[in-house]
């Protein structure tokens, strides 16, 4: 009589009727199985070989939907979540200097941030969201909460010339950036980047004090560039340089740049972005509803420069949909680049996840399903009158399918995040 073969443990089987790893670019698997253990994943096999040498302790078996990596949006201020829809129709500088920065002033404390941040996390996650990168005030608050919540996030250390609720001088703000650095330089869902706001609200001396604690410190600079027109002919009349050709100046143009918006770009510009490994992270709806331009994210593909993707924050987007942005971000590449194969649906599924997990610095950890990285995983159903037939999976996930479609939200522990979401309903 034949032995019986030992089944290895492990805590966690996913079997589904697709896992798309994302690393490969337009890979899918059918019929395949995710096998995790201790937070990790640990296997991708097939769903009959994997139920044969695992004995799972949980075991959640979607045979109609689709298992991929979870979302990363890579640029949010997510404590505004609590000014959603208060300035709507406005272009950007107005929007900014006659609504948001008077309410913040007003309103803006260690309260405001944390329930921002409880809201925003509420939605990310019912929408597959399980990663951002947070630029707001209150970084120390902000983190906490993340942590608290279980949520995985790089929380920016902000630094702009006038005094706010958060620090009233420069000096405080770096200060204060040192201290937060160091208390969560060492956990394993909390990272720090610098967030100097954007190149028009930080001086020299600041900037210049940026790229020398972030390269000391080994962290990335996350900041608004480029963002309209009218900003860079401003640059142009006050330092007779675009902002590109100033933060190059300074030293922060290079692989630790992450430059959100990127609206307006030469082809030096772009070429530049390349060849320093810069980061560039689109976020077409903010863009779009504040009419601030179009990024050629074809031409910053076509060079090599490393693409992500963001919603910005629910006061300019409305939302922090990342199903929704992934389609925008593809027909919009496609209609500004005039090429109906501009940004193919798995490149946008890459920018919004590998590519924004590679941008953070965290793209050896998340941001695609193989063996060795945290198992952030969601899945996603897919037998719904929007998304059937079903000819192309990716292109489902990109074009057809609505955030209501996650029906998971896995991190070791199956139901882990499940719980956090129902908690978290207002």
């Amino acid at each position: 009589m034949a032995e019986a073969v030992q089944r290895e443990r492990c805590d966690l089987l996913i079997d589904a009727g697709w896992v798309v790893p994302v690393n490969p670019v337009g890979q899918v698997l059918a019929d395949h199985a995710v096998v995790v253990t201790a937070g990790k994943i640990v296997a991708v096999l097939p769903s009959v070989e994997a139920r044969n040498r695992f004995a799972a302790a949980e075991h959640v078996s979607r045979p109609t939907a689709v298992v991929m990596p979870g979302l990363i949006n890579a640029h949010v201020h997510n404590p505004m979540t609590l000014m959603r829809g208060v300035a709507d129709d406005l272009p950007l500088m107005r929007w900014l200097t006659e609504h948001i920065w008077p309410i913040e002033g007003a309103i803006m404390g260690p309260e405001y941030c944390a329930t921002g941040v409880e809201l925003a996390v509420a939605e990310m996650l019912r929408g597959g969201t399980t990663c951002a990168s947070e630029n707001y005030f209150f970084p120390d608050v902000c983190a906490a909460t993340y942590r608290r919540l279980g949520f995985r996030a790089m929380v920016g250390l902000p630094v702009i010339d006038f005094p706010t609720a958060w620090a009233k001088s420069q000096d405080e703000y770096f200060d204060k950036a040192l201290e937060i650095h160091d208390l969560w330089r060492s956990d394993t869902l909390i990272t720090t980047s610098f967030v100097p706001h954007a190149p028009y609200t930080v001086n020299d001396a600041g900037l210049e004090r940026v790229r020398m604690l972030a390269d000391q410190l080994d962290i990335p600079v996350h900041i608004h560039v480029h963002e309209t027109a009218q900003e860079v002919s401003e640059a142009l009349a006050k330092h007779g340089m675009r902002q590109i050709a100033r933060l190059d100046r300074l030293g922060l143009v290079n692989s630790q740049l992450i430059a959100v918006h990127m609206t307006q770009l030469t082809d030096a510009e772009i070429a530049l972005c390349a060849e320093r490994g810069v980061s560039v992270v689109h976020c077409p709806e903010s863009n779009l509803k504040l009419a601030s331009g179009f990024c050629p994210v074809e031409r910053l593909r076509r060079a090599g420069v490393r693409l992500a993707l963001g919603t910005d924050g629910a006061a300019s987007n409305n939302d922090l949909d990342m199903f929704g942005e992934m389609r925008t971000a593809a027909l919009l590449a496609k209609g500004v680049a005039g090429d109906a194969t501009a940004l193919a649906a798995p490149q946008a599924l890459h920018m919004a996840t590998l590519g924004s997990a590679e941008a953070m610095g965290l793209g050896d950890r998340v941001g695609s399903i193989e063996v060795g990285k945290d198992a952030d995983l969601i899945c996603v159903e897919m037998d719904t009158i929007e998304t059937v037939p079903m000819f192309e999976v990716i292109s489902q996930l990109v074009y057809c399918t609505g955030r209501h479609q996650v029906s998971d939200v896995l991190r070791a522990n199956a139901r882990q995040w499940q719980a956090r979401i129902a908690a978290l309903q207002p």
